[in-house]
């Protein structure tokens, strides 16, 4: 877990894909995922059709996945039904991470 959690929640003004809201919690709660977070070009204007959907997870204490975590962005990529670039914060370069962070728009959050 690092200091700073994933905590942006502004919805950014239109999303260029669909979320499939039901099957997002589902897949959080079956994977015990804390938070599910875009980043990414998805947020921004540069997204294309061939761009992946970059999407940032923290796990609840004790839950971390270890090599599951690829069959989990598989699924995303499923769901999605785009490229999924599935990242913990854990992951990202330190000399972003902050700006990815603060940046990111959460999806689910456990209550």
């Amino acid at each position: 877990m690092l200091d700073r959690p994933i905590t942006h929640q502004v919805a950014p003004k239109a999303l260029p894909i669909t979320i499939p809201e039901p099957a997002i919690q589902d897949f959080c709660q079956r994977h015990h995922v804390q938070v599910l977070a875009l980043f990414g070009s998805v947020l921004r204007e540069d997204f294309r059709d061939d761009s992946d959907v970059d999407i940032l997870v923290q796990f609840l204490p004790g839950k971390t996945p270890g090599f599951q975590i690829v069959t989990m962005q598989d699924e995303l990529t499923q769901l999605f039904g785009k490229v999924v670039d599935l990242r913990t914060p854990a992951e990202l370069s330190r000399y972003f991470r902050d700006r990815v962070l603060s940046e990111a728009y959460i999806l689910y959050k456990q209550a």
